[in-house]
C-alpha cells in the first residue's frame, strides 16, 4: 500500500477524499465496529487516528482493534510523539507551520524519528498550518501557539509555500476540532492555485455542503470528526 501514491493518483484525477478523524480519547472502543459499519457505507477513504493529547494511552489499543474491523487505511495524526504505534499504516509526519515554537516544528520531530526508523509506517511529511476557526482550540492550547487569521491571507498562502518549498508532500489547513467558522473556500483556493502538492482540510466541517464547498475550492482530502456519528441527516449526505 502506498498512501501518498494513492492520494498523488486522486489528485491528478480530480477525485476527491474524506478522511474520518478518530480521537483516542473521545471514541468508546465498544462503539468502533458499529461505528465502522457506517463509515463503510459512507464515501470516507482514510481513517485518521489521534489528538491533542492522550492521557490515557489509548492510540494502540484504539488502533489495533479499528484494523480488525475496517479495509480502509488508518493513518496516525499524532499530538506528540508519544501516538505513535506500528500498528497503523502510516503517519502525518507533522511540522506545525504556523507556530513558532519550536518543540512542535521540529523537537518532537526529532524525538519520533529513532521511533519511526524501526516501523513499517508510510512517513507523509506534512505541513500543519492552523487557521482561525472562531475558537480556541486544543491545539492552540498544547503547541502554545496562535491560529493565522482567515484575513491574513498572505501569510497562509506563503506559509504553505515555504512548507512545499521545504519538502512537505503535504498541507493541511486546520480550522481546529470544534471550529464555529471552517477555512474559508478563498483561503482554500488561493493555496491550491499557488502550491502544488496536495492539501488536506479540516475542522468544524459538519454538512454535505461545506464538505463540497471545501472540495470545489480546491482540497483534495477533506477531514471530519466522528459528527455524523450522531447526526443522522449528515451521515445519510455521505451515504455512498
Amino acid at each position: 500500500m502506498n498512501i501518498y501514491q494513492n492520494i498523488l493518483q486522486a489528485k491528478k484525477k480530480g477525485k476527491k477524499l474524506l478522511a474520518v478523524l478518530i480521537d483516542p480519547e473521545k471514541i468508546d472502543l465498544e462503539n468502533i465496529p458499529s461505528f465502522f459499519e457506517k463509515v463503510h457505507q459512507s464515501i470516507a477513504t482514510y481513517i485518521f487516528v489521534g489528538g491533542s493529547t492522550d492521557k490515557d494511552n489509548q492510540i494502540e489499543i484504539v488502533v489495533s482493534k479499528i484494523k480488525k474491523v475496517t479495509h480502509l487505511p488508518v493513518l496516525l495524526f499524532p499530538g506528540d510523539v508519544s501516538q505513535i504505534t506500528n500498528t497503523a499504516d502510516g503517519i502525518l509526519f507533522l511540522s506545525l507551520l504556523s507556530g513558532r515554537n519550536p518543540e512542535y516544528l521540529i523537537e518532537q520531530q526529532i524525538k519520533a524519528a529513532p521511533i519511526l526508523k524501526n516501523t513499517n509506517l508510510e512517513i507523509l511529511p506534512t505541513g500543519y498550518i492552523l487557521v482561525d476557526g472562531g475558537k480556541e482550540t486544543a491545539t492552540q492550547k498544547v503547541s502554545n501557539t496562535k491560529p493565522i487569521p482567515q484575513e491574513n491571507k498572505d501569510l497562509i498562502i506563503n506559509t504553505s509555500l515555504a512548507g512545499e518549498f521545504s519538502g512537505k508532500k503535504l498541507i493541511y489547513l486546520e480550522a481546529g476540532s470544534g471550529a464555529t467558522k471552517v477555512v474559508s473556500q478563498k483561503i482554500i483556493r488561493e493555496v491550491s492555485e499557488s502550491i502544488s502538492i496536495p492539501i488536506i482540510v479540516g475542522g468544524g466541517i459538519r454538512s454535505k455542503q461545506q464538505l463540497v464547498n471545501a472540495f470545489k475550492a480546491g482540497a483534495d482530502l477533506v477531514v471530519i470528526g466522528t459528527v455524523f456519528e450522531n447526526d443522522e441527516n449528515f451521515f445519510n449526505q455521505l451515504k455512498k
